[in-house]
């Protein structure tokens, strides 16, 4: 059976012969050891044998006055043929494979599921520095789980539990926080005082009493959560006050602002082209993100000493261009946005501007000046250490 397989691949041809006394030319054949495999006479004078395709030349030189022509190839000759025949077909089915193969494993998507945006983008990066990322091979079931293990023992204080489950070619990340009791803050014996003159518009005590009220006027200094209690102006105990107090606080802010203003700014998009250059005459070669502003940086790759030709390897980052011209009305209003904002900037969550009042404008040649009071809700909460005393009980 094993012979019978082999043979099959085996090169043979089918052998037309032609010519008188076809008999005496297979005994020639035959008594030059030439394996006839299959005899098939059509006529008197013609036959079609089937030999090896290694023989075929020894059968060309024994030919003499007998015409021989393959008409048929088998075995391998055959399979060879039909491959070339179908080549274009076949590399085409083949590199269907392998971009079938590469897309199925390749990530294309990774999601972590929690609820908090900064735990995301932590484990994002983290899974990002292991290898799974968009557009990166899958990992097999050991890598997966060799990543968790890692991630895990980073941040032990900060991960419970971590799962990562391969979807096709999406990676769906859960996990749980882990939950740290924090140990009570230990305060010292404290008064919480205003740190700025304002006027008291918010006051959240936690402990302490509380010994002003809202819309009094304070100064820098003055207690507002003392840490003292009293009950008919006799002192019954002391703690450490703790709280927040807000007030409105007041400031003046002069701005200048051009008349005028240009100004060019990156968006981030960056880009490398080639670039070829003849006389004053500069081509982009293969440029598909061409930039309609750009700052470049060049590097000469070659240039002749002969003629004014270069090849060059170009850095282009695209460019926004800001180039306006504003009226008085206009300037000051860019100027009150760029002080408001100046503002803001500086300002926590629950801090916020209460109102801002034009004071006086300048017109110079290019630029106006603008004098601003602004009212700001602002934490002005400061703290103040008291003495301890004995209290009589």
């Amino acid at each position: 059976m094993k012979n019978t397989f082999l043979s099959y691949f085996r090169s043979k041809v089918r052998v037309c012969v032609k010519g008188k006394n076809i008999e005496r030319f297979l005994k020639r054949l035959h008594m030059k050891n030439i394996e006839l495999y299959e005899i098939e006479y059509v006529k008197y004078d013609e036959a079609n044998i089937i030999i090896q395709k290694t023989d075929y030349e020894k059968v060309e030189e024994i030919k003499t006055i007998y015409e021989i022509s393959i008409t048929q190839v088998y075995g391998m000759e055959r399979i060879k043929q039909v491959l070339f025949k179908n080549k274009y077909m076949i590399l085409a089915f083949c590199i269907g494979i392998v971009f079938l193969f590469v897309l199925t494993h390749t990530i294309f998507e990774v999601e972590v599921i929690h609820n908090s945006k900064e735990m995301r983008n932590l484990l994002q990066e983290e899974l990002s520095l292991n290898g799974i990322d968009k557009w990166k091979p899958v990992k097999s079931y050991q890598e997966i789980q060799k990543i968790k293990n890692i991630i895990l023992e980073k941040y032990k204080d900060k991960i419970e539990w971590l799962e990562i489950e391969n979807v096709g070619t999406k990676y769906i990340v859960r996990l749980e926080e882990r939950i740290v009791m924090e140990e009570p803050i230990q305060y010292p014996l404290q008064d919480i005082v205003s740190k700025k003159s304002a006027i008291l518009l918010r006051i959240e005590a936690e402990s302490g009493e509380i010994i002003k009220n809202i819309n009094d006027y304070v100064k820098a200094g003055d207690t507002v959560i003392s840490g003292n209690i009293k009950l008919n102006e006799e002192m019954k105990q002391q703690v450490a006050a703790n709280g927040k107090i807000y007030g409105e606080v007041w400031y003046k802010s002069t701005v200048e602002y051009p008349l005028s203003y240009y100004e060019e700014k990156e968006t981030g998009k960056k880009n490398n082209v080639y670039t070829y250059q003849f006389l004053n005459k500069r081509i982009e070669l293969l440029n598909f993100h061409s930039y309609k502003n750009k700052k470049i940086e060049a590097k000469t790759i070659w240039k002749s000493n002969l003629f004014p030709i270069s090849f060059a390897r170009e850095n282009q980052k695209e460019i926004v261009i800001i180039d306006e011209t504003y009226s008085k009305e206009e300037a000051i209003e860019k100027a009150k946005e760029a002080a408001i904002k100046k503002i803001e900037d500086q300002l926590s969550e629950k801090e916020e501007i209460i109102r801002v009042q034009q004071l006086k404008v300048e017109e110079n040649e290019r630029t106006i000046v603008v004098e601003l009071f602004f009212a700001v809700l602002e934490d002005i909460t400061d703290t103040k250490p008291i003495e301890p005393i004995t209290i009589e009980q």
